[in-house]
């Protein structure tokens, strides 16, 4: 039985590369596609981000008992896990874990599928460092399809008490986006036209 690409080191390596990008340049769409093989993005990333020291939380179901065996993360539950993966078309039904004052860097980070990242009725305005690569507080706009209205409201609450909060890390298919709590994110485009 041949395995995956998206579990061999050097396409991991890729996709860790694209990941650093996607998290330096908010809001920039990176195209994982000559990693994928015909896997989905969100695979990928699980792939090159899990081990047996993580911890994931799948409240949507998205994991198949396969799929839990090659990421060998442990099992937790969205309130204290570091990563929780998730399906953008569903409203978040849960808390995740938002770190402390002490350990900020403990909030999760929800790796969340979508339809289409980079295009799609929802239009957002983004700002804060890094966007548009500016390093500093810059501005920029993202599209995106197949993202439940709750989940922008649901990210307000939870990065309101800075450096509290959650990073985001969007995916369709083959792309993929970053929310870091540090970005401002507004609604400019209508979601349901």
């Amino acid at each position: 039985m041949k395995r995956e690409c998206i579990w061999q080191a050097d396409a991991q390596q890729c996709v860790f590369r694209e990941l650093v990008e996607a998290f330096s340049r908010p809001g920039a769409v990176r195209d994982l596609t000559d990693w994928l093989a015909g896997t989905a993005a969100q695979r990928a990333v699980l792939a090159t981000l899990m081990d047996g020291e993580t911890t994931l939380a799948d409240p949507h179901a998205r994991l198949g008992a396969a799929d839990w065996s090659l990421l060998q993360a442990r099992r937790d539950t969205t309130e204290s896990a570091r990563y929780v993966v998730a399906d953008g078309r569903r409203a978040p039904g849960f808390q995740p874990a938002l770190g402390t004052l002490e350990s900020p860097e403990m909030g999760a980070t929800l790796l969340i599928e979508v339809a289409a990242v980079g295009s799609g009725p929802l239009a957002l305005e983004l700002a804060g460092p890094g966007i548009d690569g500016l390093g500093i507080d810059g501005r920029g706009e993202l599209h995106l399809d197949g993202l439940h209205p709750d989940w922008l409201a649901r990210r307000a609450d939870w990065t309101a008490g800075f450096p509290l909060g959650v990073d985001i890390l969007l995916t369709d298919a083959a792309r993929i986006v970053a929310l870091p709590r540090t970005t401002r994110v507004t609604i400019t485009g209508n979601p349901l036209t």
